[in-house]
């Protein structure tokens, strides 16, 4: 079973958010590492980038697919986790910690609330499967 923590917000793109103050970090979920497999490449935006809710940021490639990451929110890309270029396993071993992606300001912190809760995250992986 993935592990699907309480305190952080969840899309139906399997991405995570963590709201630290007007900041969202963001992440892919253990539940999206499982399905991708060993990731070899995470390519990211750069600081500065803005994104609309639902657009893509970037991109994680594994052994098995390459896969598109979406940002869930409106915002300003504020921070990247640039130590990822160099072990993007880090995805894989601590999605929720060490893997994150990226920080970003976001426009309307309200945005949040429209996501899925650990709960509603799980119900929805089972109904994937």
């Amino acid at each position: 079973m993935a592990n699907v923590p309480d305190n952080l917000h969840y899309s139906k793109d399997h991405e995570w958010v963590r709201v630290e103050g007007d900041t969202a970090v963001i992440g892919i979920t253990d539940h999206a590492q499982e399905q991708l497999g060993d990731v070899v490449y995470v390519e990211l935006p750069k600081v500065g980038e803005e994104f609309a809710a639902n657009d893509s940021f970037g991109s994680v490639e594994s052994v098995k697919a390459v896969s598109e990451i979406f940002t869930p929110l409106a915002g300003k890309v504020s921070e990247i986790n640039h130590s990822l270029n160099d072990e993007p396993e880090k995805v894989n071993k601590d999605p929720y910690g060490e893997g994150w992606m990226i920080k970003m300001t976001m426009k309307n912190a309200a945005e949040v609330d429209s996501m899925l809760t650990a709960a509603e995250y799980e119900d929805f992986t089972k109904a994937e499967e």
